[in-house]
């Protein structure tokens, strides 16, 4: 099983600014002493004590998240602005995907608005299929894309040769993977996902902000989160922010981190970042995540942060 970033803001796109790669730049900058530029070994030691958010760049795509069992089928979940980059990857694989299997955790605008850029729908030789447990998926889908919202309907872009399907019985299986699903608790409702294969499990839980009720040791909970090999989950805010933002649908990445631990989930990934924040702040909170976790005087869990373009490979 193979895991891919698209995208990992929340609530609108983020393009890095000119004034954030300046201060990055005046940042190494003013590290710099004579010494470190004496030879090529004490410039290559200068740059790899420096702080990791100076290289990164966690990106600005909305949601999407690319999950791979085998090559000729992309299982995609939500079509924020991360998907368009997907797509113009789709005709250099080898092989080119038969099937894209696309989820949405619900129809909130940045989980929508890469569609419409979406290449792979005027070919006629890729099956895409659509997913949610919401009825009028479909009808969702076609709306924004229509005047005067935009140009080009769906049905014109793939030839009404789409598939729309509301997800009612559980598991789904694609592939040898099977899907299952859960409502979680998000203004309108949102849906997270769960990836199994039957060696690693992924559960994709963005826009939830989590409740007493996630943390029940009841037999769906169990069932659903213990033991999971990696969760992709929403804590937009710090604590601080998720206690003025009460019912917005986002956690903090001290309740994720409380979360993750108590169903024993080996690794936390913190995903939808909020638009605010430049990556010296993600990589702030990235680190008092992990700081955290350590206090809580448990061990065998890794947080990491989801970043564009990175990949995650579960072994066979």
């Amino acid at each position: 099983m193979r895991l891919k970033f698209w995208g990992v803001r929340g609530s609108i796109p983020t393009p890095i600014s000119p004034d954030a790669i300046r201060s990055k730049i005046t940042t190494v900058v003013q590290r710099i002493h004579p010494s470190d530029l004496a030879s090529p070994a004490t410039r290559e030691f200068f740059l790899s004590q420096l702080p990791a958010w100076l290289f990164d760049y966690a990106g600005g795509n909305t949601a999407c998240v690319e999950v791979e069992i085998n090559p000729e089928t992309a299982i995609i979940f939500d079509a924020g602005s991360g998907l368009r980059e997907f797509g113009l990857s789709v005709p250099k694989r080898i092989p080119v995907p038969k099937d894209i299997h696309m989820f949405f955790s619900h129809f909130h605008w940045d989980h929508l608005q890469g569609l419409p850029f979406f290449s792979p729908l005027v070919r006629q030789d890729i099956q895409i299929s659509f997913y949610s447990p919401e009825p009028g998926l479909k009808q969702c889908l076609n709306e924004q894309m229509r005047a005067p919202f935009f140009p080009v309907t769906l049905e014109n872009m793939d030839g009404g040769r789409s598939r729309f399907i509301q997800l009612e019985k559980e598991p789904l299986k694609i592939d040898g993977a099977e899907i299952t699903w859960r409502r979680m608790n998000h203004p309108g409702g949102s849906y997270s996902y769960r990836v199994s294969d039957g060696k690693n499990t992924i559960i994709y839980a963005t826009d939830s902000e989590l409740t007493e009720s996630d943390f029940d040791k009841n037999a769906e909970n169990i069932a659903y989160f213990h033991n999971a090999d990696l969760i992709i989950l929403d804590p937009q805010y710090t604590l601080g922010e998720a206690v003025e933002k009460f019912n917005w649908g986002h956690s903090s990445f001290s309740l994720a981190v409380d979360f993750a631990s108590e169903w024993n989930i080996k690794n936390l990934c913190l995903f939808h970042h909020e638009p605010l924040y430049n990556d010296r702040k993600l990589h702030n909170n990235l680190q008092s995540a992990q700081w955290y976790y350590s206090h809580l005087g448990k061990n065998g869990m890794n947080i990491i942060l989801a970043e564009e373009g990175k990949e995650i490979n579960f072994p066979a």
